[in-house]
């Protein structure tokens, strides 16, 4: 069995750090892009929880089904901990939902009941071993369950470089 202790403790170290660089963005500017072509605020929030949905729904049902076996040589990926590099640039697979942009506070409602559902997974199957489960990631390629969970918080850290940049232009 894998244990997901230091994954929610690393989850809950990327959410503290990008919540409060979240939280000193005022809910005035809160939608306001720091340039044109960038991602205001409320929107880097709503790619956030729309991309830890998917992977939690998509952890969901694969745990319903059997693990499928996966060759040694279909394993090989690269580290999620390159989804904290801001260089190179990437386009999210997973267009933004313009639904999901709001007001402040209910955006963060709807972001930290994401991640409730996301702890309670992980508490939930903590007896399984979620490495059997594979799945394969637009950039890093197959990864494990617990992979990506670790992508989670290395995908936030990211994000919180880019409101730090964004909170800095304000």
């Amino acid at each position: 069995m894998g244990d997901t202790q230091p994954i929610v403790q690393k989850l809950n170290q990327a959410r503290a750090a990008l919540l409060a660089v979240a939280e000193s963005v005022p809910a005035e500017c809160w939608q306001k892009p720091p340039r044109p072509e960038a991602w205001s605020t409320a929107e880097v929030i709503a790619h956030l929880t729309m991309v830890e949905q998917t992977i939690v729904d998509g952890a969901e049902r694969a745990v319903q089904k059997e693990p499928k076996p996966v060759p040694v040589w279909k394993r090989l990926h690269i580290p999620p901990v390159l989804a904290e590099w801001r260089f190179p640039k990437a386009r999210t697979p997973i267009p933004l939902d313009p639904a999901l942009v709001g007001e402040k506070e209910a955006m963060l409602a709807r972001f930290a009941a994401v991640r409730q559902r996301t702890l309670a997974f992980l508490d939930a199957n903590r007896q399984r071993d979620l490495s059997r489960w594979r799945h394969s990631h637009p950039f890093f390629g197959s990864l494990n369950m617990y992979s990506w969970f670790k992508t989670l918080y290395h995908h936030e850290t990211r994000h919180t470089k880019q409101l730090r940049e964004i909170a800095n232009s304000l």
